[in-house]
Order: structure tokens, then C-alpha cells, then sequence
């Protein structure tokens, strides 16, 4: 069955639906964990021309209805320096958008770099953000420097299928269905090239660093807290994912082993075929070239039932755990923020204790510095702010300069 927590509510009650969900039907998992939203917490990051509400009465309703499907691959350019793109076509009822129906072409990295947006935006107030498909070095460079084999063709494949579906279950999240990036990615032909998306550029290296970084801060951050909500759904959340990725692992044997038995079974037939040929008897090469084209038939359903438990279960699977890492993503972010204001409530302590104990000792010089470190963190948000608005007009200036140079350079190149 699927889950459904909500953290809006105190009382935080799991709401488990009355129906289970077939394992082979598009579903929107980004309902897992709705953010726990309070009086305290940031503001949305940016404003939308419709509320949330608005778009929920839609989606319950009739007027809710937005399709979105990734096809025709195409390569393009040679050698290393070619990438793949694909076509997203967009069909709509909803008036948000400015046409019913409208396509674009984007590149993989295009797909990453929208997640990347969105992530940023919302995961650190507590949205569950669909994840992006997965990078394949040395797939993709095979579908780069290689002539089109199954190999290649069956990649190209996956990834379109892939990004398919993480489009699907990102704009029927309402929420993300109004980010203005998302709709630019729908509807704007010409997109700003994505940066820092390669995974061996220097910003990949960093993102691996961080992670390893990471996972060491969640096996040092000691919870002292008692939380027992958060801590059934963090534990509920890890046998999970573990429970999928044995499950996963158990249909890619299947799917592999689906695969070997369509091999073994071509084989065979060939095999039937062309011992039914040289054999003079009629009959029995009669029934040895019947026998290959039956094996040849459960050959080809042999095919049928791998691409099935590969495209309808197994890639499903995958996508789950991919979602269930995100889930997970957020907690650790809840955990790393618990123990930022741990800490900062400690310090805090600490300062009023010593501007205690200085005004008992009644030094009046030292309790002002005491004060003066109490309120030092307010100093430096202050200084930060007015640094970054020194740098904006720095490059403000910088660019009007390159604006000049430009205009003064026909003159230039004008000089005989």
C-alpha cells in the first residue's frame, strides 16, 4: 500500500490508502513526506501566480490534466563532444501554461540540471524532490565514440524511459508544478546550458567529496532528542530501502536469466533448423524445422517477458529507491539542522553563563564583550549582506564595462 504522511498535522498520523497500488502503474511518490511547515520556517523561495490550494482543487478535480511524454532520441555532433536529445511534448488543460500542447528539445544534461534547481529550492524545507535519472559514463560513451548496436540502442532506451517518468512524477507534485524552472523547461524552446552536471568535472568531484563527507557527519551526529515520529518513520524508511534493493537486485537476476534463456533458446533453434535441413528423411526434417520455428516463437516471447520485467517492474524498482534516497536526504538534512541549533544552543549558554558570572564579578568592561559576542552573529549577517551587494554592483560595473568595450570595437577594427 502506499503511504501517505503528512507533517503539517501535530499529530503527524500515517494515512495508509485502502487500495494497494499495481506494481506496474505510473504513480506519483512524491506524496511520501509532505513538509512540516510552522510559523518559524522560511517562506516559499519563490512566488507563484496561483496558491497551492488553487492547484490541489485542480488535481482533484476534472480540470486537472497534464501529460508529458520524452521521445526521438537524436544524436548529436561526433566523437566525444556528442550528446543525446530528446523531444519533451507537453499536452495540457491547465491555464498556467500558454498553450495546450507544445514540445521542446532537451539534453540529458538540461534533465539534471532542472533537479538540481528544484532540490536546491525545496529539499531543505522538507519537499521530497522526484530524483533525476542516473548517470552512465561508460554507456553514454559508448552511444558517443560506437556504431548503434542492441547495446547502445537499449540505453538510449532506458534513458529515455527514465527521464519519461521523472518528468511525470515531478508535475504531479502542485508545488513543483508552478516553479517558474520547471515551466521554462516546458515551454522555452531556447534553455540556458545547464553547469556543473558532468560527473567528472570539478563540481562532480566535489559532490562525491561532500557525500563521503556526509556520511560520515550521519554516523558521528549523536540524536539525543525524543522524537519518536521521526524516529519510526526514519527506521520505517531504511527497512524499506532495504527490502527494495534485495527485491531489485532479485528481478535483475531474473531479468538477466530471461535474457540467457532467449539466447540458449535462439540457439537452439538454428541449431533444430539446420539439422532438420541436411536430413533426408521427409518427415523427421519436417518436424526438426517445425520444432525451430516453435522455438523460435518462445524465443520471442522469452524477449517479451525480459523487456517487460525489466521496462514495467524492475525500472520501477529502481525509481523507488531512488525516491526512498531522497526521503532519506531530507531526514539527514533535518538531522544536520537539529544538530546546527543543538550546538548554537549550547554557545548561547555558554555566553549567558559568562555574562552572568561578569556581572557578578561586576567588571563592566569585560560584560560588554561578553554582550558584544552574543550579539556578533547578527554583526556578521549584516557585514555578509553588505559584502554581497558590494560584489553585485562590482559586477554590475563589470559587465557595463565589457558593454563599452564592445560598442568601441567595430571603431577599432574600422581603423585602416
Amino acid at each position: 500500500a502506499t503511504e501517505e504522511v503528512s507533517l503539517d498535522s501535530p499529530e503527524r498520523d500515517p494515512v495508509l490508502s485502502p487500495e494497494p497500488t499495481p506494481a506496474i502503474t505510473p504513480v506519483t511518490p512524491t506524496t511520501l513526506v509532505a513538509p512540516r511547515m510552522e510559523s518559524k520556517s522560511g517562506t516559499a523561495p519563490a512566488s507563484f501566480d496561483r496558491s497551492r490550494e488553487e492547484i490541489e482543487e485542480e488535481a482533484n478535480g476534472d480540470l486537472f490534466d497534464i501529460e508529458i511524454n520524452v521521445s526521438d532520441p537524436e544524436k548529436v555532433g561526433d566523437g566525444m563532444n556528442a550528446y543525446m536529445a530528446y523531444r519533451v511534448t507537453t499536452k495540457t488543460s491547465i491555464s498556467m501554461f500558454h498553450q495546450s500542447e507544445f514540445s521542446v528539445k532537451r539534453r540529458f544534461s538540461d534533465f539534471l540540471g532542472l533537479h538540481s534547481k528544484l532540490a536546491t529550492k525545496y529539499m531543505h524545507i522538507g519537499y521530497i524532490v522526484p530524483p533525476a535519472p542516473e548517470k552512465s559514463i561508460v554507456g553514454m560513451t559508448k552511444v558517443k565514440v560506437g556504431k548503434e548496436d542492441s547495446s547502445s540502442t537499449e540505453f538510449v532506451e532506458k534513458r529515455r524511459a527514465a527521464l519519461e517518468r521523472y518528468l511525470q512524477r515531478t508535475v504531479k507534485h502542485p508545488t513543483l508544478l508552478q516553479d517558474p524552472d520547471l515551466r521554462q523547461f516546458l515551454e522555452n524552446s531556447e534553455l540556458p546550458r545547464a553547469v556543473n552536471t558532468q560527473a567528472l568535472s570539478g563540481a562532480g568531484i566535489l559532490r562525491m567529496v561532500n557525500k563521503a563527507a556526509d556520511a560520515v557527519n550521519k554516523m558521528t551526529i549523536k540524536m539525543n532528542e525524543s522524537d519518536a515520529w521521526f524516529e519510526e518513520k526514519q527506521q520505517q524508511f531504511e527497512n524499506l530501502d532495504q527490502q527494495l534493493r534485495k527485491l531489485h537486485a532479485s528481478v535483475e537476476a531474473l531479468v538477466c536469466h530471461r535474457k540467457e534463456l532467449s539466447a540458449n533458446t535462439a540457439a537452439f533453434a538454428k541449431s533444430a533448423a539446420m539439422l532438420g535441413n541436411s536430413e533426408d528423411h521427409t518427415a523427421l526434417s519436417r518436424a526438426l524445422s517445425q520444432l525451430a520455428e516453435v522455438e523460435e516463437k518462445i524465443d520471442q516471447l522469452h524477449q517479451e517477458q525480459a523487456f517487460a520485467d525489466f521496462y514495467m517492474f524492475s525500472e520501477l524498482l529502481g525509481d523507488y529507491i531512488r525516491l526512498i534516497a531522497a526521503v532519506k536526504g531530507v531526514f539527514d538534512h533535518r538531522m544536520k539542522c537539529w544538530q546546527k541549533w543543538q550546538d548554537a544552543q549550547v554557545t548561547l549558554q555558554k555566553k549567558r553563563e559568562a555574562e552572568a558570572k561578569l556581572q557578578l564579578a561586576n567588571k563592566p568592561d569585560k560584560l560588554q564583550q561578553a554582550k558584544d559576542e552574543i550579539k556578533e552573529k547578527e554583526r556578521v549577517k549584516d557585514f555578509k549582506t553588505v559584502i554581497i551587494k558590494y560584489l553585485e554592483s562590482l559586477v554590475q560595473t563589470q559587465q557595463q564595462l565589457i558593454k563599452y568595450w564592445e560598442a568601441f570595437l567595430p571603431e577599432a577594427k574600422a581603423i585602416a
